[in-house]
């Protein structure tokens, strides 16, 4: 399906007559803000997927109290490699399934679901068991091949990312949840939230050409996601990002959610096995307050399904 066709049939024609040109002022209104939640940050394990965010989303307040009756909600787990999901590569598609029934049980009017993939994306859509999973939901797997799903947003708050071209979807949402997987990253050390969201972007060359801990950062103060839910079953310990095998993987079953993006990745850090303070862009982020990294002051809620 070509890029026209897509759009005119999911989101509207209207939506394609509008100018991308003025999303980087209207971004703070087409956010759906975060709301108070009773914990600063949840932590599940011993479960399946869906039955861990089924906890860990009870505990903060139920799926209602971010996603709203008629709102637009998407979706962006990592779907990045041509990889099964035993090898830790993407998202557990078992997580996304969960997170799309109960937007739509909100009364969400589509959920959408894409990511800018480093593999070929039909393969990494198909093989990943995400595109059957986001189907077998009700949701809509939207593509993020070329150049033309993004446009130019300024990030006011960036020291080197000034400036980058970001998915459409996630410029028109009212609910932005962010759904990483944890695992090992070559050049970025763990990638959990905060990396997460190279997979929203176009021109990721400059990132990794220019200081990249510090473009994450940057980037994490453009557009907080409504929710952040780390998934942690499968965790991938080294040859991170794509992995060799499921000998890379540790079954850790676990799982994380929290409204912030620094919270949670120095939480999923930990859970890695790693010093939260020697992974630079989870630093420079608390530094640039996009986030809070001193969890003993947080208020978290552990579960053991």
């Amino acid at each position: 399906m070509d890029r026209r066709t897509f759009f005119v049939k999911s989101i509207g024609v209207s939506a394609l007559a509008g100018s991308y040109l003025t999303f980087g002022k209207q971004r703070d209104l087409l956010a759906s803000v975060a709301p108070p939640a009773p914990f600063d940050l949840v932590a599940v394990r011993g479960g399946e997927a869906d039955v861990m965010f089924q906890k860990g989303i009870e505990a903060l307040g139920g799926i209602g109290a971010f996603v709203k009756k008629g709102q637009k909600v998407v979706i962006k787990p990592n779907v990045g490699w041509d990889v099964l999901p035993e090898r830790g590569g993407n998202t557990n598609p078992k997580l996304v399934t969960e997170i799309i029934k109960q937007c739509l049980n909100a009364g969400a009017k589509d959920v959408y679901v894409f990511d800018h993939t480093c593999d070929s994306w039909q393969r990494c859509y198909k093989n990943s068991g995400i595109e059957a999973a986001v189907k077998d939901a009700g949701g809509k797997m939207a593509p993020g091949h070329t150049e033309n799903y993004y446009h130019e947003v300024s990030v006011p708050k960036g020291k080197v990312l000034k400036s980058t071209k970001e998915h459409e979807l996630v410029l028109e949402a009212d609910v932005f949840i962010n759904v990483p997987i944890l695992k090992h990253h070559g050049s970025a050390r763990v990638t959990a939230s905060l990396k997460n969201l190279m997979g929203n972007v176009w021109d990721r060359g400059f990132w990794h050409g220019n200081d990249l801990h510090q473009c994450i950062a940057d980037f994490g103060t453009y557009r907080k996601p409504t929710l952040n839910v780390v998934d942690a079953y499968y965790v991938m310990k080294r040859n991170g990002p794509r992995g060799v095998s499921v000998e890379d993987v540790v079954t850790m079953k676990a799982q994380l959610l929290s409204t912030d993006m620094v919270a949670i990745d120095t939480a999923a850090v930990k859970l890695y096995g790693a010093d939260p303070k020697d992974i630079r862009h989870i630093q420079i982020a608390a530094e640039q307050g996009v986030g809070r990294s001193d969890l003993e002051n947080l208020n978290i809620k552990r579960i053991t399904v």
